[in-house]
């Protein structure tokens, strides 16, 4: 009985649009909406120490919330930094940090993609 599903209904809710990564209704969906990769964005770096156990960490603030996005530049920055990293993607902030002050490597990155950048 766990794999009960509808095959019929009349009730006008059950043909609304459901959310493919939650199952919720689209109006009653949580999910973060995703933005175009082609949105013209200016990234923002900063230097964080604190909370972090003494460790320097490279903030780059200001990224459209697109989460393949966000995964595949965390990633490449990974490899060409040759250090640890992690993306945040939430409602009100995409975040990419990585780990140690790679702020040269990365300017360099961003640079040769075209990205516009500011901060330190």
């Amino acid at each position: 009985m766990s794999k009960v599903r509808l095959v019929y209904s009349t009730d006008p809710r059950d043909l609304r649009a459901k959310c493919p990564k939650c199952g919720e209704f689209r109006d009653e969906c949580e999910c973060i909406r995703e933005e175009k990769a082609d949105k013209k964005y200016t990234v923002i770096f900063r230097l964080e120490k604190s909370g972090r156990g003494g460790k320097t960490v490279t903030v780059m603030d200001g990224w459209p919330r697109n989460e393949s996005l966000l995964k595949e530049l965390t990633k490449e920055f990974k490899n060409k930094c040759g250090s640890g990293g992690t993306y945040i993607l939430e409602k009100d902030k995409s975040i990419i940090e990585i780990q140690g002050d790679k702020r040269d490597a990365l300017k360099k990155i961003l640079t040769a993609k075209g990205i516009p950048f500011k901060g330190m």
